[in-house]
């Protein structure tokens, strides 16, 4: 209202002033607060922006603390090395990526390359290339981790201002087409000709617009639209390449360029993020270098504005600023990828540092440095021990926790129990911990020891129509390769209710050899099963296997389960509890089998 009150206030001194009831110097007064007015206002809105976006932050935050976080994250599955790609061992299984992930629960990125950094550490030991594997993070890298997030656990004003800047959510422009982008030849071989030409054509302008105000005519001005058109014609193709991932992408740049700001000027006290600060400020300010590239951008799109583009054609104004585009990029193009893998490994770090903060009760666990490696060596050194191991996605109030130990002699569980009972949710509890310890964040656990592993799961196993793979041998082929992450070096196998397209006596015999092979290779692991038959062969296997179970209680004709597991093998079943529970088992029915021959 304000400032439509100075806006008439300004046509009412203007016009007062041509019909001389006023003096003309009177309309500087309400110009000017016109002008006051906007710069006011302007600073207020964004104001007002930031604190919306500050309170939505800390929304964000208390689901996460209240456990309504499902849907509100990021959950892209399409993670160019890691998350998308099919034949991962064990994302699906154990729930990494998508709605109600571990990623989404943890990521806070806003860059694709943070949540590619956060993805690979999520899947340790999988690069996404040929076979899957590639090398897992060394012990000493992980401790760095570590360090580096218990330093930025309490830095809540560094994240709110990560979330809050910029005026976009996220930065979509994938990395690798940045990074190939500053290390691609320059798209103009000889620049001497388009230099001339854009110093010409602006006072060439000028001259032509004068001499058609001298009534000499537009001839001068058409010729140039036609000469710096016909140019412009033949330039178009590498013009289109001059901007690459950039072009159009103003705003993104601008989230960049902002995000390299904050940690530039961020207060860091650990070695790692420092030394990552360094590499944003080894050639001069990575965030000072995208911004003034985002500037250059912003010019050149000018180009594509419909009331500009018959001035930018006469003032060669696209190759004016492709020039200086590509001056940019010889500058600062061998940078980027030191850039943005900085700046995704701090968005990482950030990440897990506010999952940090927000599961306080969850302590760091002890990494140990197993003397056996990709290549061989003693695995009675590989360990995973756990105190009150708790699934991390599930809310702290209804999370039963378990114990575990393996390592030394004892190197796998067979796992038996009831329907329902609790046996596939703790192998993905020992799993997505294992992710986390892994990642160099904090566990859902009292205490947790073990030493970096491979990972190789069976929980969800599909079918396949379009391969033509049955689910029988979609699994063996899931099995085989848990069994050449075996051969590779260290590795947990986490095996549920395999081999169930075949009979109970080939399927005893299979579990039971596959299971023998893995131990002998060194892997530590569990396998659930019904199959009691099967779990009893674990005695064969002992002292290097060992029974467990979890049940289940009938109280007041309900079906109770505790979800706690206990030595030995199951001694009962629910099924057909379960099934008369929902009506598919009826007493008449159920008289009528066990009377029939």
């Amino acid at each position: 209202m304000a400032r439509l009150v100075s806006f008439l206030a300004i046509l009412a001194a203007i016009i007062a002033a041509w019909q001389s009831a006023l003096p003309s110097w009177c309309t500087a007064v309400p110009t000017l607060a016109f002008v006051i007015l906007v710069v006011v206002h302007d600073r207020v809105f964004r104001g007002l922006d930031r604190a919306r976006r500050a309170a939505a932050h800390y929304r964000r935050g208390l689901d996460r603390l209240d456990d309504r976080w499902f849907g509100q994250g990021v959950t892209r599955g399409d993670l160019g090395v890691v998350g998308g790609k099919e034949g991962h061992p064990f994302a699906a299984d154990l729930d990494l990526f998508g709605e109600g992930s571990l990623f989404e629960r943890s990521c806070r990125a806003r860059t694709r390359a943070g949540e590619e950094t956060l993805a690979r550490w999520l899947s340790p030991g999988f690069d996404g290339g040929a076979g899957g594997r590639g090398p897992l993070a060394a012990v000493a890298e992980i401790r760095e981790r570590q360090q580096a997030v218990a330093a930025g656990r309490s830095q809540l004003d560094l994240r709110e201002e990560l979330d809050v800047r910029g005026d976009e959510r996220s930065v979509a422009v994938h990395p690798q087409q940045l990074i190939d982008w500053g290390r691609a030849p320059a798209v103009f071989a000889r620049t001497g000709g388009l230099k001339v030409m854009g110093w010409i054509s602006p006072p060439a302008l000028v001259a032509s617009l004068v001499a058609w105000a001298q009534g000499l005519g537009p001839w001068a001005l058409l010729l140039l639209f036609v000469v710096n058109g016909l140019i412009l014609r033949q330039l178009q193709p590498k013009l289109r390449r001059v901007a690459g991932p950039a072009d159009r992408r103003g705003g993104e740049l601008a989230i960049l360029a902002e995000l390299l700001a904050v940690f530039e000027g961020a207060e860091i006290d650990d070695p790692r993020l420092r030394s990552l600060r360094a590499a944003l400020q080894a050639e001069g300010s990575a965030s000072a270098a995208i911004a003034k590239l985002r500037r250059l951008v912003a010019w050149y799109e000018a180009q594509h504005n419909a009331l500009f583009m018959p001035i930018a054609l006469a003032c060669s104004w696209a190759p004016s600023f492709a020039l200086a585009i590509e001056g940019w990029r010889a500058r600062h193009g061998p940078h980027i990828r030191r850039w943005i893998e900085a700046l995704g490994e701090l968005e990482a770090l950030s990440s897990l540092a506010g999952y940090a903060y927000e599961n306080p009760e969850d302590p760091f666990p002890q990494l140990v440095d197993a003397a056996a490696d990709d290549a061989g060596g003693d695995d009675q050194d590989r360990v995973l021990a756990g105190e009150g191991l708790g699934h991390p996605l599930l809310p702290r109030a209804s999370c039963v926790c378990n114990d575990l130990s393996l390592g030394g002699e004892l190197r796998a569980y067979v796992v038996s129990g009831s329907n329902m009972s609790g046996k596939s949710t703790f192998l993905r509890t020992v799993g997505c911990n294992v992710v986390l310890a892994l990642a160099g964040a904090p566990v859902r656990a009292s205490r947790l020891r073990l030493s970096p592993m491979r990972i190789g799961a069976t929980l969800r196993v599909q079918d396949s129509l379009r391969d033509g793979a049955s689910r029988f041998w979609a699994e063996l082929t899931r099995l085989r390769a848990v069994s050449e992450l075996a051969d590779a070096g260290p590795c947990l196998f986490l095996l549920d209710e395999i081999l169930h397209g075949t009979n109970s006596h080939d399927r005893r015999i299979g579990a039971e050899a596959l299971l023998r092979s893995l131990i002998d290779r060194g892997a530590l692991g569990l396998l659930t099963t019904h199959d009691l038959a099967l779990a009893r062969a674990a005695e064969s296997l002992a002292p290097r296997a060992a029974n467990v179970h979890f049940e289940d209680s009938l109280v007041d004709g309900e079906l109770v389960f505790d979800y706690r597991m206990r030595p030995g093998v199951v001694t009962k079943s629910n099924a057909l509890a379960l099934m008369r529970s929902i009506g598919l088992l009826t007493a008449e029915a159920e008289g009528s089998t066990h009377g029939s021959p």
